[in-house]
Parts: C-alpha cells; sequence; structure tokens
C-alpha cells in the first residue's frame, strides 16, 4: 500500500494543501466526491491511471483508520 500512497501528496500552497496527485493537479477528494465509475474517471481524468483510483482508496483507508462510529 505504501507504494500506492506515494502518489499522493500534500503541500502547502499547492491545491489549498489539499491531497492531490502528485505531478498532476487532481485532488483526491475530487475523485471520491465525483460519483462516478472508476471507468468514468479515467475518462473524465485522462491523465490518470487506475493505480491512482487505487491510490486514493487506499489514502481514505488510511484516514478512517481507527475512526469509531458510534449509533446515537
Amino acid at each position: 500500500m505504501g507504494e500506492l500512497l506515494q502518489r499522493i501528496t500534500i503541500e502547502a500552497g499547492k491545491m489549498g494543501g489539499r491531497p492531490h496527485f502528485r505531478g498532476l493537479r487532481i485532488r483526491v477528494q475530487d475523485i471520491h466526491a465525483s460519483e462516478m465509475t472508476a471507468a468514468e474517471i479515467l475518462t473524465e481524468f485522462p491523465r490518470l491511471q487506475a493505480d491512482h483510483i487505487r491510490a486514493s482508496l487506499a489514502y481514505a483507508a488510511v484516514r478512517v483508520a481507527g475512526t469509531a462510529i458510534i449509533a446515537a
């Protein structure tokens, strides 16, 4: 998973400091908020590869790891 996560970077002054794909000006959140299929994402963002989508999912998994959801 570490190899996939190397595709994602967070840099002050770039993309508002939000996680984005290294070397591309595409934010990780744009992929997750798109509600598109993987095929549609790759068509809409032709510079992305399937590994970018996998990296965004790995990043999301790391971010929510250890998060507890308590039923109301």
